[in-house]
């Protein structure tokens, strides 16, 4: 896995990552990875979140594995609102294909987040091995 040394201002995130960061469970995140969301939270860097992430982060919050503090539709609409700490990539068309590529990685919804990162050029912040081998694109963890 290439561990991202560098402080980009831009970045992917995994649904791990999120839920670990929303959580307060930022001891769980490497070294790299709690950095840029620290960054992140300073308003100095810009975190990616890919929809198909919150879809999972909302079956995360109906199963009861984690709480918000807010409802859904309130923490999304609040992340959509502060373009300059959080986008949300829309799941289109331009991901789907660029997916196609990534068949390699067996779960659908890992290979989407792998080709919403790979699509926009971007670094991912994950610990998972098996999508930073087969983006071999920059991983931050």
């Amino acid at each position: 896995m290439t561990v991202g040394t560098s402080s980009p201002r831009h970045a992917v995130l995994d649904t791990h990552t999120l839920l670990w960061w929303l959580t307060g469970r930022t001891r769980s995140l490497g070294r790299a990875a709690r950095g840029f969301v620290e960054r992140v939270d300073n308003g100095t860097a810009v975190a990616h979140v890919p929809s198909l992430v919150l879809v999972e982060v909302s079956e995360a919050v109906r199963r009861g594995v984690i709480t918000l503090g807010e409802s859904f539709d309130v923490f999304v609409q609040r992340l959509e609102n502060t373009p300059s700490r959080y986008r949300v990539v829309p799941l289109d068309a331009a991901v789907v294909a660029r997916s196609h590529e990534l068949l390699c990685i067996p779960e659908r919804g890992d290979r989407l987040i792998a080709a919403t990162a790979r699509h926009l050029g971007l670094p991912l912040v994950t610990r998972d091995r098996e999508l930073a081998r087969a983006i071999n694109e920059d991983v931050i963890w």
